[in-house]
């Protein structure tokens, strides 16, 4: 095997044992067709970084410490580093360009920054998050705002399936601008709930370029539901608060942008 492929494996383990719980070390030989050696040469080194528990005969799941807060909780905390987040994050737009826009609370940053981006003209920005509709509505005369249907999530103000992909299927935009709760170099992007997770993945598949916002707290963490791995995402934007070591390992495989955190 391949160092990349190892990653990947490791990588697909743990999102395994996040949705089961449990695995047994003899199913995870049989499902990946490596040797028992080689999976346990991959749990311990899961285990090593925190990421699941090995128990006699199988691994189990780490149990996850966060808990999704709502919309409104999140942005009381949402601090600076997300303002210079969501300004890099907008100079990849120019004027004319179709936009997808995630729900959540750097997305809206950027939504907030592109209405006070006046030089932008001529917008188009798909959205599932009610919020951000709202925020780019200073802007109408500029943005045409897309809302992309579905069902009420009331936590997150966002609309998810059903209904709320049908749309996307149809889309293909220059920009997609994602949010999410984990960051890790051999997880990948991941979300905390699997009905947003949806949407993104959506997006991820209806943009040519895929830029991913995300503050220093998300950096290193992987939560329940995968939404793409490094090689779909074209630039990592987050803040120097992230831990330099990961930081240094996701540089190897996606284009970062590290903006000041204070």
């Amino acid at each position: 095997m391949t160092v990349s492929s190892a990653t990947a494996r490791q990588a697909d383990i743990e999102q395994l044992v996040a949705r089961e719980g449990f695995v047994r070390v003899r199913d995870l030989v049989g499902r990946f067709g490596v040797s028992a050696v080689t999976v346990r040469s991959d749990l311990d080194q899961l285990e090593a970084a925190g990421r699941l528990r090995r128990v006699r005969g199988g691994v189990l799941a780490r149990t996850s410490s966060r808990q999704e807060i709502s919309f409104e909780l999140a942005r009381e905390d949402a601090g600076p580093s997300k303002a210079a987040i969501a300004r890099r994050a907008v100079d990849e737009v120019g004027s004319g360009d179709a936009i997808l826009l995630d729900v959540g609370t750097t997305t809206t940053a950027i939504a907030s920054e592109l209405v006070t981006r006046t030089d932008l003209h001529e917008l188009t920005v798909f959205t599932n998050s009610l919020t951000i509709a709202l925020e780019l509505e200073r802007a109408a005369d500029r943005i045409q705002i897309i809302v992309t249907g579905g069902t009420l999530r009331p936590l997150q103000h966002s609309l998810v399936d059903p209904l709320a992909t049908r749309l996307l299927e149809d889309v293909t935009a220059r920009l997609a601008f994602i949010g999410c709760n984990g960051v890790h170099p051999t997880g990948g992007i991941t979300n905390i709930n699997l009905p947003e997770c949806q949407v993104k993945q959506a997006m991820v598949r209806a943009a040519r370029r895929r830029v991913v916002v995300a503050d220093g707290t998300k950096i290193g963490e992987i939560e329940l539901a995968r939404v793409c791995t490094l090689a779909e995402v074209d630039l990592l934007v987050t803040d120097d608060t992230a831990d330099a070591d990961t930081l240094a390992l996701l540089g190897a495989d996606v284009e970062l942008a590290v903006v000041p955190g204070t």
